[in-house]
């Protein structure tokens, strides 16, 4: 099929030097799209029904049989081979079960080991003397080591996944999952299944997938390519709001963060935007050859209070007052006996009077330097927060000393979000056809409307954890985050199905769900590992008291964590002599020394987003950057560290639900402080 596309001669068949660009443009991306891909075999299953899809379910009438595949694949005359897993006929591979078998004879799993075909598994799905079974390749290719950037899961769909990956293109989608239960692989299988439903439209829009952090989108950038959709663009909220000039350069403090993404700071801006509007003053004289044409200063008046009524986006109102005041002047003209056209109209419009006006009455805005002056200037915030937000609010907002211009501005994260914001008030921000939000349960509000903005027309698909909100503002409740996206009517899904953690380590962090996110539902792992989960209290000699038992207890202080770090490299080799991937996860504040000892070990070691290979295979990740990753084997270092490394104990507690469902094998907590309560007893 590659071949095909690389044969093709376009010089007969382009009319001009521009569309054999455009089009050679298109060739190319074919050529991508059909790359090969080691290790990557081109189906996995293969569907016998019973009849031929379509036609009537006649007695004695003959089926069809497919094979089903990551790519559409045809032969050299045309006819398929393998059907894209995305096709409606498809569908049955993932839905059809022995109580619902969808007209299907046979179902049957390939297994792979590099690529070569080693094993198949049928299921006789219309057959009552067979017995449902739980597939075994299924669960091997769950539980096959992960070694390199995340991979797709098209063999491994399950039934309530692939309900939200099909669901359609005009409702937006919340996927409530906890950890292991696939939210991620199912928001881009989910733009992947839309891609191949509705590609014309969403080639005109654009998909963009939203993710928390560079590493994270490192890790999945892989996965739609793998699919043949190399189109969709990856970004992260910072991303988004970027503009050029402006660096972060500053660092909010949580309470401050906390009110700039308030939701309220949506209408101080807005008022501060339409604060630039005056009210005309005195009335326009608009000179043209020998005549003059006089506007009162009370029609001016109603010119602008009637836009300011319909509250449309300040620029586009700015640029149809010019054309309001024109109009009036024509309607003179009317008067007078002329009979004006649309091309004395705008030249009306570009008259230098009614310019001057324009600047006077309703004067540009530069969105940055609203923001600059509302963050600088006391009396101006007050003024446009008066009744939104406290005298204590106001206060945290203003920067202690201000900054003289916009280059010279220690811009935070939090602030380009409000700039933003006040950019939109001014200009309608693109809107595209689909936006997957992922992690999103981290998100403040005006980030939430910053994404939505991006979607106004289109539609989303939201996932997250409740539990794993890990910022002070972090969402409370998914109907209010999709209220602040815009999508107040997006279905609400919730995964609970784990197929990721092992049952022992996700029961284990399941702990801490009363404390973290109370009447949330525990995920449910189909995986039981027996031996995945151990917890290892490090301690060491001192000087022996009656009270000590065989003169041990905990290593405290900073020279106390010597023997917790030694033991946390062990546990590292430990874990590099089983197959797949294996990260180390810490506090924050224990990754430099973490790192010298696995150096001084010889132990090599990658940061979060690069590749891991089979000669690399140990991530060193801080706590802050965990969530959304995963390894087969993880060690956690001092879980009392991750928690107290948090602005406050719920959030310490939300950070280490994180760290400890980021293992697919199996999980080895170290500790020489006491664990958090939340946790309950010791295992026995």
């Amino acid at each position: 099929m590659r071949e095909d596309v690389e044969a093709l001669d376009i010089r007969d068949v382009t009319a001009n030097w521009v569309n054999a660009i455009v089009l050679q443009a298109q060739i190319d991306d074919r050529i991508k799209a059909l790359a090969d891909l080691a290790h990557t075999p081109l189906f996995f299953g293969r569907l016998n029904y019973l009849h031929a899809p379509g036609a009537e379910l006649a007695e004695g009438a003959e089926g069809e049989q497919f094979y089903i595949g990551r790519r559409h694949v045809h032969d050299a005359d045309g006819d398929p081979m393998v059907i894209d897993w995305r096709a409606p006929v498809s569908q049955p591979f993932y839905r059809a079960s022995k109580n619902d078998p969808q007209d299907i004879a046979l179902r049957r799993r390939f297994g792979y080991t590099g690529g070569e075909l080693t094993a198949y598994e049928d299921e006789h799905l219309s057959d009552p003397a067979e017995a449902a079974a739980v597939s075994k390749l299924l669960q091997q290719e769950i539980e096959r080591p992960r070694v390199g950037p995340m991979r797709d899961i098209v063999a491994t769909i399950q039934p309530e996944q692939d309900k939200l990956v099909r669901s359609g293109l005009s409702g937006s989608v919340c996927v409530q999952g906890g950890p292991g239960t696939g939210k991620t692989a199912v928001g881009l299988h989910r733009v992947a299944y839309l891609l191949y439903a509705h590609r014309e439209r969403l080639a005109r829009t654009g998909t963009l997938v939203i993710g928390p952090n560079r590493s994270f989108l490192h890790y999945i950038e892989q996965v739609l390519p793998a699919l043949g959709e190399l189109e969709v663009k990856q970004a992260t909220v910072e991303d988004l709001v970027a503009r050029d000039g402006l660096e972060i350069r500053g660092a909010d403090a949580a309470a401050t963060a906390v009110v700039k993404g308030d939701a309220r700071m949506a209408e101080v801006l807005r008022r501060a935007v339409r604060s630039h509007v005056s009210t005309p003053a005195e009335p326009l004289m608009v000179v043209r050859g020998s005549r003059r044409w006089r506007v009162p200063a009370y029609e001016l008046e109603e010119i602008v209070a009637e836009l300011l009524d319909r509250d449309i986006r300040y620029g586009a109102a700015r640029d149809a007052l010019p054309q309001r005041i024109a109009h009036t002047v024509l309607v003179r003209m009317e008067q007078a006996g002329e009979a004006p056209d649309d091309r004395v109209q705008d030249s009306v419009a570009r008259n230098a009077a009614v310019k001057a006006a324009v600047k006077a009455v309703w004067p540009a805005v530069e969105p940055a330097k609203l923001v600059l002056r509302l963050l600088s200037d006391a009396e101006f915030l007050a003024e446009h927060a008066e009744g939104v937000l406290s005298d204590e609010e106001q206060q945290l907002l203003l920067w202690p000393k201000p900054f003289r211009s916009l280059k010279s501005a220690k811009w935070s994260a939090a602030d380009l979000v409000l700039i933003d914001e006040a950019a939109d008030l001014v200009e309608r921000t693109h809107s595209l056809g689909h936006v997957v939000l992922d992690e999103a349960q981290d998100l403040s509000p005006m980030q939430y409307r910053a994404v939505g903005r991006r979607c106004t027309t289109g539609s989303a698909t939201v996932l997250g954890d409740l539990a794993q909100g890990t910022t002070p503002w972090a969402t409370r409740s998914w109907d209010e985050a999709l209220a602040h996206l815009g999508k107040p009517g997006a279905a609400l899904e919730e995964l609970t199905a784990g197929f990721r953690v092992p049952r022992e380590v996700i029961a284990y962090a399941s702990r801490l769900l009363p404390s973290i996110s109370p009447g949330l539902a525990a995920v449910s792992s189909v995986r039981e590992t027996p031996g995945s989960l151990v917890v290892s209290r490090v301690v060491s000699p001192v000087t022996e008291r009656p009270d000590d038992q065989a003169g041990l207890t905990e290593q405290a202080g900073p020279n106390g964590q010597a023997g917790l770090t030694a033991s946390v490299v062990e546990a590292c080799r430990a874990a590099l002599a089983h197959e797949g991937s294996i990260g180390l996860i810490a506090a924050d504040a224990r990754i430099p020394e973490l790192a010298e000892a696995l150096r001084a070990a010889e132990l090599p070691y990658l940061a979060p987003g690069e590749e891991t290979t089979v000669e690399a295979r140990l991530t060193l990740v801080p706590a802050s950057l965990a969530k959304g990753l995963e390894y087969d084997y993880v060690v956690l270092d001092e879980p009392a560290a991750i928690v107290s490394g948090e602005p406050d104990e719920r959030t310490g507690l939300r950070r280490l639900y994180v760290c400890l469902t980021r293992a697919v094998s199996g999980l080895h907590v170290l500790h020489a402080a006491a664990l958090p309560a939340a946790l309950g007893p010791a295992l026995p």
